[in-house]
């Protein structure tokens, strides 16, 4: 496999990076004016069963680059696709807040004309 870097991401890790991100966007917006709710976030990834030479008899699923994917034989490596809908620790809906576009110039001038 020259060239082809091989980049061991566990399936945990990687779930866990987009959690990070969603609540670093989170914390960006609090006591902002506009809220976004987030929706359901669909994850895909090409996965390389391995066993744990920590663990007796467990395995680790790590996901591969789409690089390391092309170089590993098919029957080791197995999509997976998943939908996960964020949720605050209350149970309500993850809201990622930003500033309100404000608006330059007089605004709708049509409703200020005389008579």
């Amino acid at each position: 496999m020259d060239g082809v870097h091989e980049v061991d991401i566990g399936l945990a890790d990687a779930v866990a990076a987009v959690r990070d991100e969603l609540l670093e966007a989170a914390a960006r917006g609090a006591g902002q004016d506009l809220a976004f709710t987030v929706g359901p976030v669909e994850m895909e990834f090409e996965v390389e069963l391995r066993a744990d030479a920590n663990a007796k008899g467990k395995f680790k699923v790590w996901a591969v680059t789409a690089e390391a994917g092309a170089g590993v034989s098919r029957g080791r490596t197995h999509r997976v696709s998943f939908t996960l809908t964020p949720r605050s620790a209350d149970g309500a809906d993850l809201l990622i807040r930003g500033a309100a576009p404000r608006r330059k110039g007089p605004g709708n001038t049509a409703e200020h004309r005389p008579g």
